[in-house]
C-alpha cells in the first residue's frame, strides 16, 4: 500500500524579499514527503531568497511558510551556494562530513560507532574517502563540494535543499558530480528540493518541476510535463525554447502566425488567450511546400557545436527566426544544406499565453 504523502513545506501566498523589497509576491506552493522537485529560475531572479525563507532564516513580508514538525532537529540537510568563508574552512574532511550529525547528537561529545562508519561510506560513494584526513581549504572546488554532499547525505535528512550545487564546477566535473548525484538520489528515501537555472540539471535530477520567473510561479507539474506544456512564453523560454512565434488563435486545434496568413495547425487544443506558439529548435525537419505546417525560410546562418548544429533561418515573411538545431553524425560532419521550408509535427507545437 502506497504511503500517504505528508505536506513538509507549505508557501502560502507569501511575499518574500529583503529590506522591505519584495522579490516574490503571492507565492504559493507545497512540497510533499518522497518529492523530488526542483525550482527553476533565472540567475539573479531570487532563488537563494526563496531557500532561506523555506529554511526559516528570512522571515514572509506577507503571507506565511509552515514548515512541517519533522522538519525540527536537523531534518533539513542544506547545501548552499559556496562562500568564500565556507571554502577556507579549517577542519578536515572527516570533521566536515562527521559535523552533519552534530545536531542530532544531543549532548554527547562523541560520535557513535554507526556515525562514523556511516560518513566513511557517503565519503566512499563520494569519492572523496582517500581525502578523509587531508584539510578542508586545501581542496579543489569540485572536491570540496563532494564533501559537503557527503556531509548532508550522511545525515540522512528528511528533506534535502540544494542550492545551485554545480554551478561553481567546470563542465567536466559539473557532469561527474551530478551523476553522482543523481545515484544517490536514487536510493534516497526522503525529500529533495534542488535550485537552481540549468534547465538540464533539472530535467536529468527531478521528478517534478517548478518555474518561476518575475517574482511569481509560472508553473508547477512533473518535469516531462512541464518540458512539454510549458503554458507561458517565459516558462518556454526558462525550459530552453527557441523558437517562440507570435500568433492568433483560429480554432481549437489552429493558429495564424502573427504578420502573415500562415497558419499551424496543433494535435494540442489552443486555449482563448493564446498569443504564441513555442516549437524546439531540434524538432523541425526540412519539407516541401506542401507538408503540413511548412514555413519558408528565406536565409540561413549557422554556428558549429561539438555534436550539432545551431541554423537560423529567417522567414521571408518576417514573422520571428526560426532556429533548427542538427544533430552531427560525426565531429567533422558538414553543415546540412539550406531547406527551403521548415516544418514542425502538429504534436511537437506548444500554444502558449503571455
Amino acid at each position: 500500500m502506497e504511503q500517504e504523502k505528508r505536506i513538509l513545506l507549505d508557501c502560502r501566498d507569501a511575499a518574500l524579499g529583503y529590506e522591505g523589497k519584495p522579490v516574490w509576491e503571492h507565492l504559493s506552493f507545497q512540497v510533499h514527503s518522497g518529492d523530488y522537485v526542483c525550482i527553476v529560475g533565472e540567475n539573479g531572479s531570487g532563488k537563494s531568497t526563496l531557500v532561506k525563507s523555506l529554511l526559516g532564516l528570512l522571515r514572509p513580508m506577507a503571507g506565511e511558510i509552515v514548515r512541517s514538525p519533522a522538519l525540527r532537529g536537523g531534518a533539513i540537510g542544506y547545501l548552499p551556494q559556496q562562500t568564500k568563508a565556507q571554502k577556507d574552512f579549517p577542519a578536515t574532511v572527516t570533521e566536515v562530513v562527521r559535523s552533519g550529525f552534530l545536531s542530532s547528537r544531543g549532548m554527547r561529545f562523541f560520535y557513535t560507532p554507526k556515525e562514523k562508519s556511516t560518513a566513511l561510506m557517503h565519503m566512499g560513494k563520494l569519492g572523496v574517502l582517500e581525502l578523509k584526513d587531508r584539510c578542508y581549504r586545501e581542496l579543489s572546488g569540485g572536491q570540496q563540494q563532494r564533501a559537503a554532499l557527503a556531509r548532508i547525505f550522511a545525515s540522512d535528512p528528511e528533506i534535502l535543499m540544494l542550492d545551485e550545487p554545480f554551478s561553481a564546477l567546470d563542465s567536466y566535473l559539473r557532469e561527474e558530480v551530478e551523476g553522482e548525484v543523481g545515484s544517490l538520489l536514487a536510493g534516497f528515501a526522503g525529500t529533495a528540493l534542488l535550485v537552481t537555472h540549468n534547465r538540464d540539471e533539472a530535467y536529468r535530477l527531478c521528478r517534478d518541476m517548478i518555474v518561476m520567473d518575475g517574482g511569481q510561479v509560472l508553473r508547477t507539474g512533473t518535469t516531462k510535463e512541464v518540458f512539454a506544456d510549458p503554458g507561458s512564453t517565459a516558462a518556454a523560454r526558462l525550459t530552453g525554447c527557441k523558437n517562440i512565434l507570435p500568433c492568433t488563435r483560429v480554432d481549437a486545434h489552429s493558429v495564424r502566425l502573427a504578420g502573415c496568413e500562415q497558419v499551424l495547425h496543433l494535435a494540442a487544443e489552443v486555449p482563448e488567450g493564446c498569443t504564441a506558439v513555442g516549437i524546439r529548435a531540434h524538432d523541425f525537419v526540412p519539407c516541401d511546400a506542401g507538408a503540413p505546417n511548412a514555413l519558408p525560410v528565406a536565409a540561413l546562418s549557422s554556428s558549429e557545436n561539438p555534436f550539432d548544429w545551431n541554423l537560423i533561418c529567417p522567414p521571408p515573411e518576417g514573422t520571428a527566426q526560426l532556429w533548427w538545431k542538427v544533430g552531427k553524425t560525426s565531429l567533422s560532419a558538414a553543415a546540412p544544406e539550406p531547406p527551403q521550408y521548415l516544418c514542425a509535427a502538429p504534436e511537437s507545437i506548444m500554444p502558449l499565453k503571455g
